[in-house]
C-alpha cells in the first residue's frame, strides 16, 4: 500500500474584522492536508495554526510533510498520536486519516467513531470585542439568534459591552469569552455582572498561568476552560478548576484525541462545549462529531468569513445540518 500526501495553505477572508482581547484580524489563514491512497480515494483535514501555541503556518506545513520521511509510505493516526505533539499540524493530519479511514471501510464518520447518526445542532454566533455602542448593535441584528457567544477583554469596559449586548438581544442565551483577560482580582465583580445579565456560560477568564485560582474563588455563573484545556489528560486538573471544558481540534491534535477528551470530561462530570478557530466548513465537519455529547456547540468559524469553500456545512440560520460526505466524510 501507498500515500501521497499534499499540503497547501489558504486564506478565507473574514466578513469585516474579528477582534479578541488578544488582537484583531481580517482573514482565516488555513493548511489543508489531503492524503490520497493508491485506489484514488482522499480524505482532508484544514487547521488553524494559533500564534497564541507558538504555531506558525510555516512551521505547521513542515510539521505535517515531515510526517511521511519519519513513518514510511503508509501514516496512520496511531503514527501521529505517537509521533506528533497535540496541535495544529496533528489536527490536519488526523482529520484526513480519519475522513480516508471511513472511506476506505464505507462508512460514514460518524459510524466510524461508533456514533449514531448525527442530528442538526445549534451554533452559537460570536459578537467580536468592540465598543458597547457597536457591541449592542450587532446583538440587535442577531437577537433572533438562540446563542451568542461575546468577546471581552478585561477592560473598565466589559460590564458595559455586557449591557449593551443584553439590551441588543433581551432573549439569547449567553456565553461570554474573556480569551484569559481577566484577573483574579476583578473576577468576583465581572461575575457578578454576568449572573445579573444572565449569562449561561462563562470561558476561560484567567490566564491558564494563572487558572489554580478558580478552585477560590466563588462561580456564581458555570466556567468553562479553553487555552487550559488541550488533551484527555489534562482532565483531571480542570475538574478541580472549571464546570465545563471546551474542546478544539487545533488543540487536541484532531477528532481521534478530541473524542478521549470528550469521554474523560464526561466521566469527570464536567459540561462539553465544542469550539473552532475561524475557518472553512471543513475544519467544522469533523468537530461535529462532539456535538451530540457537548452541552454548547459553538462551530460557527464559516457565518464569520465573507465566503465559505463549496460545498461547506448548510447552515440554517444558527442550526448546522449534517455534513455531507463532499464536505469532509
Amino acid at each position: 500500500m501507498s500515500q501521497t500526501l499534499t499540503v497547501t495553505d489558504e486564506r478565507w477572508p473574514i466578513a469585516g474584522r474579528f477582534t479578541i482581547s488578544r488582537g484583531s484580524k481580517t482573514e482565516a489563514h488555513v493548511v489543508v492536508a489531503t492524503v490520497r491512497d493508491e485506489n484514488g480515494l482522499a480524505g482532508r483535514g484544514e487547521c488553524v495554526p494559533y500564534t497564541r501555541y507558538g504555531e506558525t503556518v510555516d512551521g505547521v506545513m513542515a510539521e505535517i510533510t515531515a510526517m511521511t520521511t519519519d513513518v514510511g509510505a503508509v501514516l496512520t493516526r496511531a503514527d501521529l498520536q505517537e509521533r506528533m505533539k497535540p496541535g495544529a499540524a496533528r489536527n490536519a493530519l488526523d482529520c484526513a486519516l480519519f475522513a480516508l479511514e471511513a472511506r476506505q471501510k464505507g462508512l460514514t464518520a460518524a459510524e466510524l467513531a461508533g456514533l449514531p447518526p448525527l442530528q442538526p445542532v445549534t451554533t452559537a454566533f460570536t459578537l467580536s470585542l468592540d465598543t458597547p455602542e457597536n457591541m449592542e448593535a450587532a446583538a440587535r441584528v442577531n437577537a433572533a439568534r438562540p446563542l451568542l457567544k461575546i468577546k471581552l477583554g478585561g477592560g473598565a469596559e466589559d460590564e458595559e459591552r455586557l449591557a449593551a449586548v443584553r439590551i441588543g438581544a433581551p432573549d439569547a442565551a449567553l456565553i461570554i469569552d474573556a480569551n484569559e483577560g481577566w484577573t483574579p482580582d476583578i473576577f468576583e465583580s465581572r461575575m457578578r455582572a454576568c449572573a445579573h445579565h444572565r449569562v449561561a456560560l462563562v470561558e476561560q477568564p484567567l490566564p491558564e498561568s494563572d487558572d489554580a485560582a478558580l478552585a477560590d474563588l466563588p462561580h456564581l455563573v458555570p466556567v468553562c476552560a479553553d487555552e487550559s484545556a488541550h488533551i484527555a489528560t489534562n482532565i483531571p486538573r480542570l475538574a478541580k478548576l472549571y464546570d465545563a471544558v471546551n474542546i478544539k481540534l487545533d488543540k487536541t491534535g484532531g477528532i481521534t484525541e478530541a473524542l478521549k477528551m470528550a469521554s474523560a470530561a464526561e466521566n469527570a462530570g464536567l459540561a462539553i462545549m465544542v469550539g473552532c478557530m475561524v475557518a472553512t466548513s471543513l475544519a467544522m465537519a469533523p468537530a461535529l462529531l462532539l456535538a451530540a455529547k457537548a452541552k454548547f456547540v459553538d462551530l460557527d468559524g464559516p457565518l464569520l468569513l465573507a465566503r465559505d469553500r463549496e460545498p461547506g456545512l448548510v447552515f440554517e440560520g444558527s442550526i448546522i445540518r449534517p455534513p455531507q460526505a463532499t464536505v469532509w466524510a
